[in-house]
This record gives C-alpha cells, structure tokens and sequence, in this order.
C-alpha cells in the first residue's frame, strides 16, 4: 500500500517550483513576453509597487511590456506554505537603483501556479 502522501503535491517541491516561478518572472525575457506573464498571473491579480502605485493585471502586462530591460537580483528568497494551495514568497531585489523587500502570494490552480498579490517596500 502506497504511504499517505502518495499522490499529494510535497511542500518541499511546491516551494522549488514556485521560487522558480518567481525567479523567471524577474527576467527581462519573461517581462517581455506578454503570453507567458498573463498565464502566470492571476486574473484577480494585484500589486502594489514599491512606488506604492497599485497595479492590476491589465496595468501591469502593459508596463511590463513597454519596460525598459533591467536586471532584478533575487536574494535570500524564502517561501512557507500558508494553507491549502498557498504560496508566501518573501524576498529582496536589488538593481542598479534600488533594493525593496518584496512579497508574493502564490496560489495553485488546475492548470499549475499562478502569482496572486505582490507587493514591494523599498530598503534604505
């Protein structure tokens, strides 16, 4: 008889795709690819940047698609389960101008993980 486990998504590899996931969307190559970016974002999608400009799926596919190519460091990512197909990533990004502590929630869906809420807050 196969364990309990058996067939259940593992936290361990939920959290290493997802970390994946927003990696990818930190690169210039993912931010100019308008198709992908609109199937990893979530419909109801939301953010508020570390500007503090809130943005909408529709707001955000449009500034990513006019955006000019950046480099976005990701460091010390950290990510825990936060209830049944939840996702909380919490990270820093550093370019050439700023570093903010960011936030993104992640939730799962039929057709795989989709980022619902991010949310940047610029460091000194």
């Amino acid at each position: 008889m196969p364990p309990a486990s058996a067939g259940r998504p593992n936290a361990d590899d939920d959290l290493s795709t997802v970390l994946e996931l927003e990696r990818e969307l930190q690169t210039a190559e993912c931010r100019r690819d308008r198709e992908r970016l609109a199937r990893l974002l979530a419909d109801d999608f939301t953010e508020v940047g570390a500007s503090g400009t809130i943005w909408d799926k529709s707001s955000i596919l449009d500034l990513l698609g006019s955006e000019i190519s950046v480099e976005i460091e990701v460091i010390e990512p950290t990510g825990r389960v936060i209830g049944p197909g939840y996702l909380l990533l919490q990270w820093i990004s550093k370019t050439r101008q700023m570093r903010a502590r960011r936030t993104s929630l992640w939730r799962r869906t039929d057709t795989g993980w989709e980022l619902v809420h991010h949310q940047g807050t610029p460091l000194a």
